[in-house]
């Protein structure tokens, strides 16, 4: 887990899979598209990180404020959807970009995932230059091409 919190988070990964989270911080690594990632393994603790509670409830929205989520929906305590549900209905988070990148085709999934406002709805290739692939063009586009609101 990537703990030492920066000054500016730039995206905040959560994902249970420790091999997934590892090769999606390696593509983003190894295409310079971020230095500063947070990685969280389940749902409750990206919600204590996003809304200060917690083991981080010593630090404020605005130290904390990522400029991306990277969001997996089948996770442990509080799963994906939950979490997307919170961010759009705060004031204060619901401008933050959010990929869904998750394993889930489950067509119920991806329709509640726009209906709760997410961004960007990717399923996790498989293969390994696939995914990589895919991290990289969503890293690219997040990070680089799009212009976010002012905070």
């Amino acid at each position: 887990m990537y703990r030492n919190m920066p000054s500016q988070v730039e995206i905040l990964l959560v994902e249970d899979n420790r091999s997934d989270a590892d090769l999606t911080i390696r593509a983003l690594k190894k295409y310079n598209l971020t230095n500063h990632i947070v990685h969280l393994k389940d749902g409750q603790e990206a919600m204590d990180f996003i809304f200060c509670n917690g083991e981080f409830a010593n630090k404020t929205m605005e130290e904390q404020r990522p400029k991306m989520i990277l969001l997996d929906l089948k996770m442990p305590k509080i799963n994906g959807l939950e979490v997307l549900e919170a961010i759009r209905t705060d004031v204060r988070t619901k401008t933050i970009p959010v990929v869904v990148l998750t394993s889930s085709r489950e067509h119920p999934d991806v329709e509640k995932a726009y209906e709760l406002g997410v961004n960007s709805y990717i399923v996790k290739p498989v293969q390994f230059d696939a995914f990589m692939e895919a991290v990289k063009e969503i890293g690219m586009y997040w990070m680089l091409l799009n212009t976010p609101p002012e905070n």
